[in-house]
């Protein structure tokens, strides 16, 4: 008799990582349930075309008895927290949306799962972040941020993640369920939203080699992350769930780079040695408080997840921007 298939469920399946987390679960033959807020989700059609296999669920995660629908129509082994507001400056500008989102959306998705299942069998991913830890120079370890080190959140969006990442912790020590955050660094990639500003650079970067525009407005250039590619991301999501004890991982490359570092090497893939005279930087996208430093350590992950990023930081930029001179070349 053939073993039954895994099923899951993934808030956030619209966004990028959503996007990855499905394909990769497929390919491992899982039952993909996905969910998507609103009768008339713009994303919704689009979500369709590309992920045939994923049966979409209305629901929200403000809407706690939506949630406890969506277990029961999903039926799930493993559920993949990714729904979020999770542009760091859009917090500033609501900061009661993302509370309600970001942080009280994660205790909302895990009472629906304590009130359905009554087995104790659900396992759930929790995406946390780096912006959790704040960046500041008297917590920073000098070998990158662990899952031992010290937070201070610095932006609405960091905090909300913060009570997630508490809240997460605190079910999985009060109900003993299967309940993990995976605190994961800046993690880019072709789906990731223009929104944000590596896909603001490389879009811009494809759209200035074809003569589509002349320049790209940013902030500031200095801050230095610890960037990675998505799809190496998802996989490590995954194997925290696969392990038979529940423990929060940092996922990493375990390097930074500036905003500065990220122009250059996007701007010398297309041909173009200095990026200044192409970058004006606007007040308007400066945040109000800013991270300086983000580094993470993965040493964890690696050691007992046997997780490792495979694209490097030059390979990610290209592959960034190689998607964007694809999409705007049509447009010529």
């Amino acid at each position: 008799m053939a073993e039954a298939k895994k099923r899951a469920l993934i808030t956030g399946i619209t966004g990028q990582d959503g996007g990855h987390l499905a394909e990769l679960l497929n390919e491992k033959g899982y039952e993909i349930f996905g969910i998507i807020r609103g009768q008339h989700n713009p994303k919704r059609e689009a979500t369709e075309s590309e992920f045939p296999y994923v049966t979409l669920i209305e629901a929200d995660l403000t809407d706690a008895s939506s949630l406890v629908r969506a277990m029961q129509l999903a039926k799930p082994d493993e559920v993949y927290n990714l729904g979020a507001i999770s542009h760091v400056g859009y917090s500033f500008k609501d900061p009661m949306l993302t509370s309600d989102v970001t942080g009280k959306g994660v205790l909302n998705m895990l009472e629906a799962i304590r009130l359905t299942d009554t087995e104790n069998k659900v396992r759930f991913y929790q995406a946390s972040t780096s912006e959790m830890y704040g960046g500041l120079e008297y917590n920073r370890p000098k070998n990158g941020y662990t899952e031992e080190a010290t937070f201070h959140p610095r932006s609405p969006y960091g905090v909300a993640k913060l009570y997630g990442y508490w809240i997460t912790r605190n079910y999985r020590e009060s109900y003993n369920m299967f309940a993990v955050s995976g605190i994961l660094f800046n993690h880019e990639g072709d789906r990731r939203g223009i929104e944000f500003v590596t896909r603001k650079i490389t879009n811009a970067v494809a759209r200035i080699k074809l003569g589509l525009q002349d320049h790209v407005e940013l902030g500031d250039l200095w801050p230095k992350r610890d960037w990675g590619y998505a799809g190496d991301y998802v996989e490590g999501m995954w194997r925290m769930l696969q392990q038979d004890v529940p423990k929060d991982y940092v996922l990493a490359t375990g390097e930074t780079h500036s905003i500065e570092e990220f122009l250059d090497t996007a701007f010398k893939h297309v041909g173009i040695d200095d990026w200044k005279p192409y970058v004006k930087q606007n007040p308007a996208f400066m945040r109000p408080a800013e991270v300086d430093v983000l580094l993470g350590d993965p040493t964890k992950a690696e050691k007992e997840l046997g997780w490792k990023r495979k694209v490097d930081f030059p390979g990610l930029v290209k592959l960034m921007v190689d998607h964007d001179l694809a999409i705007e070349s049509t447009k010529l």
